[in-house]
């Protein structure tokens, strides 16, 4: 398996709107497993987002753009109120498909919509932080740059957009590791395609220009992040 250049054809199962309902679901029901063992979030949370949310010193709005199953806001929330922050989250995802999954992981403080950055844009919303999970790797040159400009415009403080690294070492693991959890899901073709469609950080960096900087918040992971211009 050559992972030196992206794989930006590929197209991933669960993108396909004829795809098997079920096995679709109960992908999105295990992306909160994956998630939690892969995606880094901790690290974020403490590093990134916590600190940005105190900082505010009053109740804060946070969107999840593309939230998919709504697992990782709705643990951002649960992360929010153990250590005392008050916020609303909002996830979004123009899928029927993804929010009837999201919407089981519906609260006092999260709640989700079927829309897209561009039309919350349009409808002139802002948020104090808008964040993002593998979401970009899905995205051709030009829907990268208009997400980037969209997303940005929503935030009138910190846009962070967390994806997947491509490297050999992470598509290995992955295969390996994805072994007990995959039965009647999409996790081990979309998670290796992903690999191949995902970006260096470089080459990332590169991708979405100024002002955006990428880092590493965890082994195989990327986070880029700028500052909104709401």
């Amino acid at each position: 398996m050559n992972l030196r250049a992206r794989d930006a054809a590929l197209r991933e199962l669960m993108d396909d709107p004829d795809c098997d309902p079920v096995a679709l679901a109960e992908t999105l029901r295990r992306f909160d497993l994956v998630n939690r063992a892969i995606g880094g979030w901790g690290r974020v949370w403490r590093r990134g987002i916590r600190p940005r949310l105190r900082e505010l010193g009053r109740p804060a709005r946070v969107l999840d753009v593309g939230s998919g199953g709504g697992d990782v806001v709705a643990r951002l929330a649960a992360w929010a109120e153990r250590d005392g922050l008050e916020v609303q989250w909002l996830g979004i995802d123009p899928d029927p498909r993804a929010l009837e999954v999201a919407r089981t992981r519906e609260s006092a403080t999260v709640s989700f919509a079927a829309t897209d950055a561009a039309g919350l844009r349009d409808a002139g919303e802002t948020f104090d932080l808008v964040l993002s999970n593998h979401v970009l790797h899905h995205l051709d040159a030009d829907e990268l740059a208009d997400f980037a400009a969209d997303t940005r415009a929503l935030s009138s403080g910190a846009v962070m957009h967390a994806d997947i690294e491509r490297g050999a070492l992470a598509y290995a693991l992955y295969g390996m590791g994805i072994t007990a959890l995959e039965r009647g899901t999409f996790l081990r073709t979309d998670g290796l395609r992903s690999i191949r469609r995902s970006y260096r950080a470089a080459e990332l960096e590169q991708a979405l220009g100024s002002p955006w900087r990428v880092a590493s918040p965890a082994p195989f992971r990327l986070l880029a992040v700028a500052a909104g211009d709401a």
